[in-house]
């Protein structure tokens, strides 16, 4: 495929398209908390996040974690959540070049649907200056890969939860659950 019908395969509008998108702000910290409780009871193994944990583990921070709320422009209330961690690569060979990359972090779509939530991320994540946007086949994730042109890596991610009993083995649609 040449470079200019990737380009074209690929492209992205300038802007989100989503209403009420916006930036996390301490004052959402409660309704992340309740709609992320909420959404995890789906998978067999998840965390348990408090107000506090949201606060520690989602509340953006520069070069280390975003998140993004839909806020209902009428009632004001968060109803989606989208969010991604970043981390940096060293590509050696190529004067130590350095990617940015972002990884989806949780995500909860309960009004915007998800392959929407997800195609604002991968454009907040490209007016940013990421490289890379991957995602793990897990919560659900697997609803927006082949819609968003998403590529699967040959490797496989195997988890070893410690202190953990579990009766059978999980597919990765039961987890939700991101191992940082």
């Amino acid at each position: 495929m040449s470079t200019k019908n990737a380009t074209k395969l690929y492209e992205l509008p300038n802007a989100s398209v989503t209403p009420g998108l916006r930036k996390m702000v301490q004052s959402d910290v409660h309704a992340v908390t309740e709609l992320l409780r909420g959404y995890l009871l789906e998978f067999q193994v998840a965390a348990e996040f408090c107000d506090e944990d949201v606060k520690h583990c989602l509340l953006p921070k520069n070069d280390v974690v975003d998140c993004y709320v839909v806020e209902d422009p009428e009632t004001h209330v968060v109803t989606d959540i989208c969010s991604f961690y970043t981390v940096f690569f060293t590509i050696g060979g190529r004067n130590n070049d350095q990617l940015k990359g972002a990884y989806s972090y949780y995500n909860v779509a309960t009004k915007t649907p998800l392959v929407k939530l997800m195609k604002d991320a991968l454009i907040i994540c490209r007016q940013n200056k990421f490289d890379i946007f991957q995602a793990k086949g897990v919560m659900h994730n697997e609803k927006f890969f082949e819609k968003l042109k998403f590529e699967e890596l040959e490797a496989e991610e195997h988890f070893y939860l410690f202190n953990q009993r579990l009766r059978t083995g999980l597919q990765p649609s039961q987890l939700g659950l991101i191992l940082l």
